[in-house]
């Protein structure tokens, strides 16, 4: 009986174990401050302050003075310029970190890279000063593993009537990720798998 047992609590936790792990709400990041550095050969932001988390571990809104951190640098000037705007490479690295505090677990929260082009923008405001955006498609993983993907918009204080000249503040920023859903065919896979283990373990009970 407790072989039987075994072999079905195995097989349920087979099939349901793909929709458990994959089955995703996003995560939200919100950090403000910070210094935004660079040049033609990439840009990187560091000393940003992690201060409202959404999402994380199924819980809602947390929000603090001092969460954790956000940091990252992007690949290479790609195209335009660091004045009046271009493209940076992907690649690079992107990581959210939390420090313990308030519910929110202390560790790398999310760690990625940029998956495609970073796109720098300036726009000119109508009293002739100038704002910088940084916005980015992410992939990586949560601290535990999951694979996601995500979007991350961060945005400069203005600069007045200057050009972005190799540093600047981040006034704040924002991250979403989301879990990243396998095809269907990888989760019949691991189901498969699981099952099999399963039957493996049975024998060796009858052994």
């Amino acid at each position: 009986m407790k072989k039987i047992c075994l072999l079905a609590v195995l097989s349920v936790v087979a099939l349901a174990l793909p929709t458990a792990v994959f089955a995703g709400s996003g995560v939200d990041f919100s950090n403000s401050g910070g210094m935004l550095s660079g040049s033609n050969s990439g840009l990187s932001l560091s000393g940003s302050v992690l201060f409202a988390v959404n999402g994380l571990n199924g819980n809602g809104l947390v929000t603090g003075a001092n969460l954790g951190s956000v940091s990252f640098t992007t690949g290479a000037l790609l195209s335009g310029s660091l004045q009046m705007g271009g493209t940076f490479a992907a690649g690079g690295s992107f990581t959210v970190a939390g420090n313990g505090l308030d519910g929110v677990p202390s560790g790398t929260l999310f760690s990625g890279t940029f998956s495609g082009p970073v796109t720098w923008t300036m726009v000119t405001l109508g009293n002739g000063t100038h704002n910088y955006t940084l916005t980015g498609t992410l992939t990586g993983t949560m601290g535990s593993g999951i694979p996601t993907e995500g979007v991350t918009v961060q945005l400069t204080v203005n600069t007045g009537k200057g050009y972005f000249n190799g540093c600047t503040n981040v006034s704040s920023g924002d991250t979403n990720i989301s879990v990243t859903t396998p095809e269907p065919g990888s989760l019949s896979l691991m189901g498969t798998g699981l099952i099999g283990l399963a039957g493996m373990i049975r024998r060796k009970l009858k052994a």
